[in-house]
């Protein structure tokens, strides 16, 4: 599959399962739900198309942690969300290790 489409689609799921995760936490705004999947989009998709000349599960968590940082640090959580950042960059890495072109 396309990188840009896999990307894009890792992106919605990674966003909905971030969505969920936040829906757990209580009665929450629509904000916050908008910003969890915004902000897990913004992992998937260039956890899939980046290109560093390492191995792609390292170039996804690269990418998880560094989009990460502006919300870890806006919502003074910087364990869980740059750890959530983390895990689903290293799965849109590996996922594109075994799937895409």
């Amino acid at each position: 599959m396309n990188r840009i489409w896999f990307g894009s689609i890792l992106g919605v799921i990674f966003g909905l399962a971030d969505m969920f995760i936040t829906m757990r936490h209580g009665d929450q705004p629509a904000a916050a739900l908008l910003q969890a999947l915004t902000s897990r989009f913004a992992v998937g998709f260039p956890g899939a198309n980046l290109s560093f000349p390492w191995h792609p599960v390292l170039t996804g968590m690269l990418a998880g942690a560094l989009i990460s940082l502006p919300d870890a640090f806006g919502l003074k959580s910087c364990s869980g969300i740059i750890g959530s950042g983390v895990i689903f960059g290293a799965l849109a890495g590996l996922a594109v290790k075994l799937w895409a072109r």
